[in-house]
């Protein structure tokens, strides 16, 4: 779970109040172990392991790069979330997951709308070209889950 910016759209460390809702929903999901990328604020993640980023400034795919250096050298995919997605659909982990395992690509994500969306997974032999900006640049294959409800983005209080 990427959770490392420093929320300055939101005006204070939104990661705090966020994150239980968004681990509770991941630990709903078939995922092996929980790890949270924190940077810009000490994050506190009860259930998952926090993995402390100081490049996160340097864009979401530092912060990537740095949860999934993390990972034990057999896992083969990472589920990727954000920590401002409160609504995350523990069924839609599952539907990429599966789509995933059924050959869908190093990259596959949920889709909403036809847009790409959270959550995705990505591959191990993707893990190394991770560019700064994130996977936006990298081809993916779309998963729909918009019956499952797209998982949120807060960036301002307004957004809750």
């Amino acid at each position: 779970m990427l959770a490392a910016g420093a929320a300055t759209r939101f005006g204070a460390p939104k990661q705090q109040l966020l994150l239980p809702q968004v681990l509770a929903r991941l630990a709903e999901s078939p995922v092996d172990e929980i790890v949270v990328v924190a940077g810009a604020h000490a994050i506190q993640a009860e259930g998952a392991r926090v993995v402390d980023c100081p490049g996160w400034e340097r864009g979401p795919g530092a912060s990537l790069r740095c949860g999934l250096a993390a990972l034990e050298l057999g896992v083969e995919a990472a589920v990727v979330c954000l920590g401002d997605g409160p609504n995350l659909s523990p069924a839609a982990v599952l539907r990429v997951l599966e789509a995933w395992r059924a050959g869908g690509g190093d990259v596959v994500a949920a889709g909403y709308a036809g847009a790409r969306g959270h959550p995705l997974i990505i591959g191990r032999p993707t893990w190394d070209s991770v560019p700064d900006e994130g996977l936006r640049a990298l081809p993916v294959t779309l998963v729909p889950c918009d019956d499952l409800g797209a998982p949120g983005d807060v960036d301002s209080p307004a957004d809750l």
